[in-house]
């Protein structure tokens, strides 16, 4: 993690839409979360587990934006039980010893883009549920190195543009497994076998998973070439779901990407990408990039190949005067008062002055 804020975690679940998207360019379920937007901002300064400054104690009450003037570390794994309208955008998450990110129960209007879902730890090794009538958009996320559940799921889905890459014998996308009705659109994806890979990309499915299905790429070879062909609804196993003749109307991504060039933004920009740490780089460069000869399933992420976390650049970060989460230098640039706490004020643009800092890091 590189110095100051790199990350910004919403505190509050907020109900309410709007007609501006979480940040420019969000899409799918979640792109309307507003999350602490008209709130306050919490600086986390330390890794206490709790008391001031800690992530605890900013989680404490509702209606905060949270930023880290810190580096933060761990191997806590996501799961989100309720609530509504949030985003995950550009995020890592990787070595869950049970899900590594789930999402179940009275949920809706998720969205989880453009990020890395790694390495589920066996025995379990999974990449996660997905399990709500809700609404949940997947789009442009890369899930490797998961025995099962890339991801399962059931109720209402979109999964779009996304790579899934050695998953193992569990299965890859699992749809449903259930007696409860599902309704899923499954586009542009594209499924790369690895060395722990031994079953199709689609598995469990039955009469009850509804699904729109169209152009999902399957290289199976494991040669170190993308050489493998779009998956056929009428002749190719989609494990028995019901397929539709036409799209479920969901709010998905604005660009649907060719299978190869999802792949391709997948590999330049999935996770915590503005700067990947040596877990993400090695997932990327030397597993995907192999395109079947190298990846496993791991149960313990301290001893190769992974050998641990690795070391995290630290620095210094910029001065902040009045402690608001914006530095001094940003704030002389773009007319707001680095001696004001005033970064939860809103701008003329509808996003608070700390929304405005932070998309304009990327």
């Amino acid at each position: 993690m590189g110095p100051f804020i790199l990350l910004v975690a919403i505190a509050a679940v907020v109900t309410s839409c709007s007609a501006l998207l979480a940040f420019p360019g969000a899409e799918g379920f979640g792109a309307q979360s507003t999350g602490g937007r008209g709130g306050t901002v919490y600086v986390v300064t330390n890794l206490n587990d709790s008391g001031a400054g800690s992530f605890r104690d900013a989680v404490s009450q509702s209606n905060r934006i949270v930023v880290f003037a810190i580096g933060d570390s761990g191997k806590d794994a996501i799961t989100i039980a309720n609530g509504a309208n949030m985003i995950f955008d550009h995020v890592s998450v990787s070595w869950g010893r049970d899900e590594t990110f789930s999402i179940n129960g009275d949920v809706s209007n998720i969205t989880i883009s453009d990020s890395i879902i790694a390495q589920g730890l066996e025995t379990h090794s999974c990449g996660g549920l997905i399990q709500t009538d809700g609404g949940v958009s997947i789009i442009r996320t890369l899930y490797i190195d998961n025995q099962t559940r890339n991801p399962k799921v059931k109720g209402v889905n979109e999964f779009v543009n996304n790579v899934v890459y050695n998953w193992g014998g569990g299965g890859g996308y699992i749809a449903g497994d259930s007696a409860g009705p599902s309704y899923a659109n499954i586009l542009n994806n594209v499924f790369i076998s690895g060395p722990s890979t031994s079953v199709s990309p689609f598995t469990r499915g039955n009469a009850n998973f509804h699904a729109y299905v169209s152009d999902n790429y399957y290289d199976p070879d494991k040669d170190g070439v993308l050489d493998g062909w779009i998956l056929s609804p009428t002749t190719e196993n989609y494990s028995g779901v019901d397929f539709q003749t036409a799209k479920y109307n969901y709010p998905t991504a604005k660009t649907l990407l060719s299978p190869t060039d999802a792949l391709a933004k997948v590999k330049a920009s999935a996770g915590a990408s503005k700067f990947r740490d040596r877990v993400d780089t090695y997932l990327i460069n030397t597993e995907l990039a192999s395109l079947g000869k190298v990846g496993a399933l791991i149960t313990d992420p301290t001893v190769s190949p992974m050998n641990g976390p690795g070391p995290i650049t630290g620095g210094t970060g910029p001065v902040d005067t009045d402690k608001d989460g914006i530095p001094d230098a940003y704030e002389a640039a773009h007319g707001t008062n680095p001696n004001v706490n005033d970064s939860a004020d809103i701008a003329s643009n509808g996003y608070a002055n700390i929304e405005k800092y932070i998309n304009s890091l990327v």
